[in-house]
């Protein structure tokens, strides 16, 4: 029974790091049109399927999920800059981590632990990516200054695609919840 449930979880992570490689660039081609604008459709689809990956099949996949969905689209020639990368993960696991813990809270409804969720994560994914990049990545280890584009791509953004992909998830969860606990 052990190695079954191993067997699942890799399983599971596997498809959902896929999962959201594949439409992280999906949107990407689908949205260059957009320019600086494709960040919005693409963030807010990682952020939904990181929050899904955690609430779907919990922490320990939720968390490898966000570690590598910035690394895998590098790999492939599409993501951010190396040097990013480990704070774009710790972004990823600050979302997941609060998504986690108020998400699971039970506050009366599961609809005010999920908007709670959705506010609190947005907001500390933005610091770790503000502080994280903005003020430490570019400056100390890329050598670039603050009116660089990158000091615009991950500050406020970083707030709305994390609301949104929030918001999305508010309306997907409790359907995907219901369907996973069902099939286990």
């Amino acid at each position: 029974m052990f190695k079954h449930k191993k067997v699942l979880w890799i399983t599971r992570t596997a498809v959902l790091i896929a999962l959201t490689v594949v439409l992280q660039a999906l949107t990407i081609q689908l949205s260059v049109g957009l320019g600086p604008g494709s960040q919005y459709v693409t963030g807010s689809v990682v952020n939904l399927m990181l929050i899904i990956s955690v609430m779907t099949c919990g922490l320990p996949t939720g968390l490898t999920v966000g570690a590598i969905s910035p690394v895998m689209p590098t790999l492939l020639g599409f993501g951010p800059l190396w040097p990013v990368v480990p704070f774009i993960a710790a972004g990823n696991m600050a979302l997941i981590s609060i998504w986690h813990f108020i998400a699971n809270w039970k506050a009366g409804s599961i609809y005010i632990s999920y908007i709670l969720a959705t506010v609190t994560g947005a907001i500390a994914k933005f610091l770790v990516l503000y502080f994280g990049i903005v003020r430490i990545a570019m400056p100390y280890i890329l050598g670039l200054d603050d009116q660089n584009i990158m000091s615009i791509l991950f500050s406020y953004p970083q707030l709305i695609t994390a609301s949104v992909g929030g918001v999305c998830a508010i309306i997907l969860l409790p359907t995907l919840i219901k369907v996973t606990r069902e099939r286990l």
